[in-house]
């Protein structure tokens, strides 16, 4: 199955530094997105380092997706032991392998996955935060969870110390199918955080075959929501996907002016009937 795939990244407006960082292989069906912990050079050093690995692996299945994601772990923790000044550097991800109609996701932190088929829009990852974790019990409403103080506080994170690929309550790992009509986006929490999923998912109604114009318009809209953080987004588009808004209005417009035009047409054609039809009765009666 053939995809298409746009993505986009941006500082925000109120940081110095883009720590997120992501991979878009469309050959072979490989897309990741990293939000790196730890502030200024630690951040992107981790969040590089994620993608670095996790670019050179083979990736096909569960076990090489948690395979690829520990290495990426122990990778950050060992050059964080090396360089004083990268202590702490750690990072969040979502990683996902498309292939043969399927997806294998992978995912450790506050990233998200969401899934966009059938006229829905749906997360597929969970948050691993308190905050995160209220909202998807129910507790918090998302507009709650958005606003929450201690929305960016997560338990689970890649590189903060040595991790094996099985290890519990490390890598959240699923499968499902990804139909012909569906589409996926991975983002960082700088989109999240400042877009509600019906706006995101507005924005992925006017998707006409341009993955990148989608992937700017969700940074452009986290931006105009005062861009908090650090904003990226991996748009991936299966080959049927269309956007529902749109796509019909000229047509009926069309139809519309058609219409008026026969019905005028009709009109016409009584009046100079009639027009006519007096005019030989006044002769007539003459």
């Amino acid at each position: 199955m053939t995809c298409t795939c746009g993505a986009a990244t941006d500082t925000g407006l109120l940081r110095d530094r883009n720590e997120d960082r992501y991979l878009a292989d469309v050959a072979r069906g490989v897309f990741l997105v990293v939000d790196g912990v730890g502030g200024a050079a630690a951040g992107e050093t981790a969040a590089q380092a994620a993608v670095d690995l996790i670019r050179g692996r083979e990736l096909d299945g569960e076990a090489s997706v948690r395979e690829a994601i520990a290495a990426a772990n122990n990778r950050i923790f060992e050059m964080a032991g090396e360089h004083p000044e990268l202590r702490g550097m750690a990072c969040v991800l979502t990683l996902a392998v498309v292939r043969d109609g399927e997806i294998t996701i992978g995912h450790v932190g506050d990233s998200r996955l969401y899934l966009i088929w059938n006229g829905a829009i749906r997360k597929l990852t969970s948050d691993h935060s308190p905050v995160g974790e209220a909202e998807d019990a129910g507790e918090l409403t998302e507009e709650e969870a958005m606003f929450h103080p201690r929305r960016h506080e997560i338990f689970r994170e890649v590189g903060s110390r040595l991790r094996g690929a099985a290890d519990d309550g490390f890598i959240e790992t699923l499968q499902c199918r990804f139909h012909p009509n569906a589409a996926i986006l991975l983002c960082s929490d700088g989109l999240t955080d400042q877009v509600p999923a019906a706006q995101i998912r507005e924005i992925v109604d006017r998707y006409d075959g341009d993955s990148a114009r989608v992937a700017r318009e969700l940074v452009e809209a986290a931006n105009l929501a005062e861009g908090k953080d650090n904003i990226t987004a991996v748009f991936v588009a299966g080959p049927e996907f269309r956007g529902r808004s749109g796509a019909t209005r000229p047509r009926s417009s069309t139809t519309r002016v058609r219409r008026r035009l026969r019905f005028s047409g009709r009109a016409a054609f009584l009046v100079y009937g009639l027009v006519i039809g007096m005019l030989v009765w006044m002769a007539v009666r003459r």
